[in-house]
């Protein structure tokens, strides 16, 4: 019997990483968003730990790209963080191509609720609803790894600058 293929989709942002699990073609659950930690050896830190909790077998990292599909700014910053995360973490990567994701993670969420009495939200209300979409963002670049033509392989982009 072949062994599961259990996947942890990322969509890594500069405060929050969005974080699902997926069994074989099974649809994605979302885990709970991390707060990035002010150094890399915290996120590797806690990505081993959720790794070895979930038995992931390999990582499913979103990769944000322009409009046109050539390496964006903070594609780059993505590019560095998953190399570290590779070599620490012993998992192979799949990038996938996540322009849009963000966007499609919202209309999924839907739009904020307002605070009570009509208000504006709070900071608690707001920061669950970004979570939220952080989760569904990662939810959605699983379900895109099923796609191969949005598999990325960076090594054939254009770059923005040199790494």
């Amino acid at each position: 019997m072949t062994p599961s293929v259990r996947r942890l989709g990322i969509d890594l942002g500069d405060r929050r990483v969005g974080l699902a699990v997926s069994v074989d073609d099974t649809s994605p659950r979302g885990l709970s968003t991390m707060m990035r930690s002010d150094h890399i050896d915290g996120d590797v830190a806690r990505l081993a730990t959720i790794c070895r909790e979930q038995r992931i077998s390999e990582l499913v990292i979103g990769l944000p790209l322009h409009s046109d599909g050539t390496m964006s700014p903070q594609g780059e910053k993505t590019l560095r963080w998953a190399e570290q995360m590779a070599a620490q973490l012993q998992l192979p990567i799949i990038f996938i191509d996540e322009r849009y994701s963000s966007e499609r993670a919202a209309e999924r969420v839907g739009r904020q609720g307002g605070g009570s009495g009509g208000a504006a939200p709070g900071p608690t209300r707001r920061a669950a609803h970004r979570a939220a979409i952080d989760q569904a963002a990662a939810q959605l670049i699983l379900e895109d790894a099923g796609n191969p033509a949005l598999h990325v392989d960076p090594a054939q982009l254009v770059r923005t600058s040199a790494t």
